[in-house]
């Protein structure tokens, strides 16, 4: 293990760099975007509910082009490539995976997004630019996977300029959630804990950001995880996944998947956009 990583994080490194997650992830949700949806219909396409997360975070910042947007936990860069045609301005994203990291560079290049979009390897706790050196800091679905949030949110308002921007969204327990009811969600990505709104809302005024607002968008979490689990299905049924992505891990997958549904459907989950702002 590298001394770079928590024991935490270089676990998801390690999963995120794995054959079966990379060709999962890649095919199965489409190697763009890899974060929860927003959708109109039950049966609409992940790629479509997808963008509309990202057209209902965008209203709630306004970089002009010279402004410069760190991208958290970014997987195929997706996001920035976004946020790079909507603004016109510069995107770095870091992320853990290299696999990830490629597949996202070729995809700047293919799109002609490369002089806009820069794409680090590195882990959002200890994020490798100086003080105040962002407008914006948004993250999708990621700061999860730390097992140290306080420092993700630390380190974001570290790097934020004053008056700039912090947008994420990310999986979260009920504040009055108790741990064990979701106990098959945390073993499956073998974290002790979630985050809930009381610790995001409690981190973030320790470290001098304001809350703008949290747009709950709960009842879309079980719907996203659904909708992934008929996709993974359908693409193990037809033969997609053969030869590229395990036995083993389609049945895992399709099981706790299963897990993020109920959890959600039984109330124990919540999901939503947290937009908070650093204090000039």
């Amino acid at each position: 293990m590298s001394d770079q990583y928590s024991e935490v994080t270089q676990v998801a490194r390690d999963y995120y760099n794995s054959e079966d997650a990379d060709n999962f992830y890649y095919l199965v949700w489409g190697g763009e975007d890899l974060h929860i949806g927003i959708y109109q219909t039950p049966d609409e396409s992940i790629a479509d509910a997808s963008q509309r997360t990202m057209d209902h975070m965008v209203r709630h910042v306004t970089p002009a082009s010279e402004h410069r947007i760190l991208d958290l936990g970014g997987g195929y860069g997706g996001s920035a490539r976004y946020l790079a045609r909507h603004f016109q301005c510069p995107v770095v994203v870091l992320n853990l995976s290299e696999k990830e990291n490629e597949r996202g560079r070729e995809a700047n290049k293919a799109q002609g997004l490369d002089h806009l979009v820069e794409i680090v390897d590195g882990d959002f706790q200890n994020v490798p630019y100086e003080d105040e050196s962002f407008d914006v800091v948004w993250s999708q679905d990621a700061i999860l996977h730390s097992d140290d949030r306080d420092k993700v949110i630390a380190e974001a308002a570290r790097v934020l300029k004053p008056g700039g921007d912090l947008i994420f969204t990310d999986p979260m327990m009920k504040d009055d959630c108790p741990t064990e009811v979701i106990q098959p969600i945390l073993d499956r990505i073998h974290l002790a804990t979630l985050g809930s709104p009381k610790f995001y809302r409690e981190a973030a005024a320790r470290h001098g950001l304001t809350e703008m607002g949290f747009e709950d968008l709960t009842n879309h979490l079980p719907t996203h995880y659904g909708r992934v689990r008929e996709e993974t299905q359908k693409a193990d049924q037809s033969g997609i996944l053969e030869g590229k992505v395990s036995r083993e891990y389609i049945d895992r997958m399709i099981q706790g998947l299963g897990h993020w549904v109920d959890g959600g459907n039984n109330g124990y989950l919540t999901w939503g956009i947290f937009h908070f702002r650093k204090k000039k």
